[in-house]
């Protein structure tokens, strides 16, 4: 087929709809007709003095009866403009917008206009070819060279129009480059929607009955028209093509847009900068993609940023994250991602979030594989650190920091709060559990705290739990303790006879219980190795079992309490005996991380189990449910915490003795915590080196501040005085 071919003239804004798939009774403008609204005095035809100005104005129409205007309208200011088709205009006076320090007079100037909707006191100068649009009140359009829509414009969702095959469809390969896991991107896609799709694809039903969901969620008749909403400005910019802009966004110097969604409003606006070329893709409300940046089959969630030549590919990045300078493909990405430098690269992954990728970390590779189908799944906290090479396929619990290193072999790192070290002098994996309690305190605490801080969404449909202590985490660390229990009795008993002896594993944990809880120092000298951590036939060395066990032990009774004392501050009738009642559970439950908000897994198989039967028929049924699950997540989360208080005491019933030492001990770790913020940031200050580059202790002062004057240690400490006087008063009930 020839690259160009001659049309009928009057195809030129006529015939957008082809005739095989318009309705019965129907024009090439019904889908057009109901995204307008009509102004209250209506529209009307120029009269004859009108035409006369305007042509004398150098404008040009195919036919001057297919112009329609208001009663206000203004001849003078519309100038050296084509018309084709028909176009709707409403108010135009003499006026003057004005975006920061642009100011332009409304009207229409130096343009050709097909076929479009334009609101009141719109300004149009220098826009080659506009076509098929439907244009807010008090927007700018200024030297634009191309924007127009398609009859079958998807504005980036998934989904099929009248006539399509199947092979055109718009999926996104997420997790996996194989394509074994994609998913249909849809306006209001959240993380949550992402993971349940991309990650129980064995379920048949449910992905049966999510594309449908999707499909069925937009009208698939051709027609419908590309939108701005009111006070948008788009200036400078090449090509915009089937693209849905919000309300008060701001484009400018884009090289191209096409099929997307670009949510924006006048609370939460969107800004898209210099070079900016996104194609096949959804950006939430409030995000900022600026200089260069790249994205081809997205979605970028809510108050996110793409800058400074970032690449985005076949991905999901999640709320209140921002990826600078490098190359993110394949990956679901939960919110709050921070991964700011050039030479970093993440492939194939799941990240849930709370995650920070330093300079130089690659996660990972697949040349360990025959084919490009391996993945990585990271929790909450990831911290690979700098110059950090990760393999597929790999998988960390919750807050794992990676030191710097070329890590040689796949990982399986059930040890939440740890630290990986490859020590090459001694070619084995180092692994110190419970690290960041132990020695990053600081960075712990801080984390929920500046999450919520950064957190500017103004309309919040993904849950997010910020806690680095959660239920999710909690089970965990339970995990991980017996491990540590079973590691132990291994290492002693390979001590004591020369080899293991073969042992039940729940006879292993008794007995390594025993020796991590003994106050004597009797794993001081156990060479205590972790297993399954690593593929590779060398030694994963557990540094510091003994005290980790311990810190995993505090951590969870920190967590139990502080959720415990959360009841009791809102429950103030309730005593130790009436909050037991309340909260006593049989069994502490397995939870799952979807996308941020943590659920229950029986409540996440009832979910699915509620889509696949057709119970629950679309997205905003499934989006209503997540909302019913976090209503009662903070009481799941508090009969887990007392299931866990219950756990540590090894009891099904706690007395009331036993809460008063639990009482006792939260207060003690509260002002741990409190102590250890301080003396964790506290280093940063004594470190000789950091004061290398002042000339003395005044000048680093002025440049750093107090750590005493330390925003956050001033908070913490004030938070862990009004804690010990909760504490107090609950001992006291």
């Amino acid at each position: 087929m020839a690259q160009v071919s001659v049309v009928p003239r009057e195809n030129m804004g006529k015939n957008f709809i082809p005739p095989e798939y318009l309705p019965n009774g129907q024009d090439e403008y019904y889908q057009r007709n109901k995204q307008v609204t009509p102004p209250e005095s209506g529209w009307r035809h120029l009269k004859v003095d009108e035409v006369e100005r305007l042509v004398k104005n150098n404008n040009t129409a195919e036919n001057w009866e297919d112009i329609y205007v208001t009663d206000e309208f203004d001849t003078n200011q519309i100038k050296n403009t084509r018309f084709f088709g028909m176009i709707r205009i409403g108010r135009i006076r003499n006026t003057t917008l004005q975006h920061h320090d642009l100011r332009m007079p409304s009207g229409i100037t130096d343009s050709l206009i097909i076929s479009c909707d334009i609101g009141d006191d719109v300004a149009i100068h220098n826009v080659h070819y506009l076509a098929h649009y439907i244009i807010g009140d008090q927007s700018i359009l200024f030297n634009i060279e191309e924007m127009h829509t398609t009859d079958h414009a998807k504005f980036g969702n998934g989904i099929l129009k009248d006539g399509e095959p199947e092979d055109i469809r718009i999926w996104l390969d997420l997790i996996n480059e194989a394509g074994g896991r994609s998913i249909l991107p849809f306006d209001g896609m959240i993380p949550a929607d992402a993971y349940l799709w991309a990650k129980y694809v064995d379920d048949r039903p449910l992905q049966e009955n999510l594309k449908k969901i999707t499909q069925n969620s937009f009208d698939n008749r051709r027609g419908y028209y590309g939108t701005t909403g009111k006070h948008c400005v788009i200036k400078n910019s090449s090509i915009l093509k089937d693209v849905k802009v919000g309300s008060d966004c701001y484009i400018k110097g884009a090289n191209k847009l096409k099929n997307l969604t670009i949510n924006s409003s006048e609370e939460e606006p969107t800004q898209i900068g210099e070079g900016v070329e996104l194609v096949n893709g959804i950006t939430g409300y409030g995000c900022k993609i600026f200089y260069g940046s790249k994205a081809v089959r997205f979605i970028i969630g809510d108050n996110s940023s793409l800058k400074y030549g970032a690449r985005l590919i076949h991905s999901f990045l999640g709320d209140n994250s921002t990826i600078s300078c490098c190359e993110v493909l394949n990956n679901l990405i939960f919110p709050t991602h921070e991964q700011h430098h050039n030479n970093s690269f993440l492939i194939a992954s799941v990240v849930m979030g709370q995650s920070n990728m330093a300079a130089g970390a690659t996660i990972g590779s697949n040349h360990n594989s025959r084919a490009n189908d391996c993945e990585i799944q990271a929790g909450r906290g990831f911290w690979p650190g700098l110059c950090t090479s990760v393999k597929h396929p790999s998988r960390f619990a919750s807050y794992v920091l990676l030191s710097k290193a070329d890590y040689p072999a796949e990982l399986d790192i059930p040890l939440p709060f740890s630290l990986l070290n490859n020590n090459v002098s001694k070619d084995q994996l180092e692994v110190m559990p419970a690290f960041w309690w132990m020695y990053n305190m600081y960075a712990l605490a801080r984390n929920s705290w500046k999450f919520q801080k950064r957190d500017k969404r103004k309309r919040k449909v993904q849950k997010i739990e910020f806690d680095a202590l959660a239920p999710d985490t909690a089970e965990e660390i339970f995990h991980a303790r017996r491990l540590l229990e079973i590691w132990t009795a291994k290492a002693s008993i390979k001590q004591k006879n020369g080899s293991e002896t073969i042992k039940d594993d729940d006879e292993l944990a008794l007995l390594g219980r025993k020796l991590l809880s003994d106050k004597e120092e009797s794993t001081a000298d156990l060479e205590v190795l972790g297993e399954h951590m690593e593929k590779s036939r060398r030694k994963v060395r557990i540094l510091k079992p003994r005290k980790a066990y311990h810190a995993y032990g505090d951590m969870l009774h920190y967590y139990a309490v502080k959720n415990l004392a959360e009841y009791m501050h809102a429950h103030p009738g309730e005593s130790f005996s009436s909050m037991a009642e309340s909260l006593r559970d049989v069994h502490r439950r397995e939870w799952v991380n979807l996308g941020g908000q943590i659920m229950q897994q029986e409540d996440v198989d009832r979910l699915r189990s509620d889509i696949a039967s057709g119970k629950l028929k679309t997205w905003q049924d499934i989006h209503n449910r997540y909302d019913e699950l976090w209503e009662k997540y903070s009481l799941d989360r508090q009969k887990h915490a007392f299931a866990t208080l219950c756990a540590l005491y090894e009891t099904d019933n706690l007395t009331e003795n036993q809460w008063k030492e639990a009482l006792d001990k939260a207060a003690e770790l509260q002002q741990y915590v409190s102590d250890q913020v301080y003396i964790t940031r506290k280093k940063d200050y004594d470190n000789t080196f950091r004061k290398a580059t002042f000339r003395n202790q005044e000048e680093m002062t002025a440049a750093l501040g107090k750590v005493d004057e330390n925003n956050f240690i001033v908070k913490m400490k004030k938070e862990t005085e009004a804690f010990k006087k909760k504490i107090k008063e609950m001992k006291n009930k």
